[in-house]
């Protein structure tokens, strides 16, 4: 079974973190853009210059990893079920990574002074939280329906409610709430 959600969800990541990445490499505006991309303005950075290559190099080579894990959870959903053995750990690495990154953007972002990154950060980190637990969900669902024993229990449970009918109706006991065939009850 092909993970749909996983596979959306995997790939909208990868696409912000990539388009994060590049944007924080353009010359001109550089993570000044990337954080007005996020819903944050700048208007002025406290010590150190946000289009400094000390700052810009770091944040993009990190975003371009996060987006590159996201690629692989999405390539791994496709190629791998959710039964096997590990499978959802690369999604788990991946967001891992992306909120460890938005946590440093906001500790680096505090440091600077930069104001409103504070609700930014929270909401992108719900929103990572919200992805992780649809897709864990899924995941764990698809398992589950393809498990053996779930079956077997299903099999047992219908086969014991076909025996406990009938039985009922070999000793003439009728459930509760119906009437027998004398129309008194059950008994």
């Amino acid at each position: 079974m092909r993970h749909v959600l996983t596979s959306f969800l995997s790939v909208h990541w990868a696409i912000v973190f990539a388009l994060l990445a590049l944007i924080c490499i353009d010359g001109d505006r550089g993570v000044t853009a990337a954080l007005g991309v996020l819903g944050v303005t700048v208007e002025s950075a406290r010590f150190v210059d946000l289009q400094n290559v000390v700052v810009v190099a770091p944040l993009a080579i990190a975003l371009l990893v996060v987006a590159v894990l996201f690629f692989w959870a999405f390539v791994d959903s496709l190629i791998n079920d959710a039964a096997s053995p590990g499978a959802d750990s690369v999604v788990r690495i991946a967001f891992i990574s992306a909120s460890g990154v938005l946590s440093m953007i906001l500790i680096g972002g505090a440091a600077q002074g930069i104001n409103g990154l504070f609700m930014v950060v929270a909401v992108q980190l719900a929103a990572l939280l919200a992805s992780y637990v649809a897709m864990l969900a899924e995941r764990r669902s698809a398992a589950a329906s393809n498990d053996a024993d779930f079956r077997a229990t299903a099999h047992g449970m219908a086969k014991a409610a076909a025996h406990n009918s009938l039985l009922s109706l070999i000793s003439g006991r009728t459930g509760p709430g119906r009437t027998g065939s004398n129309g008194k009850g059950g008994r």
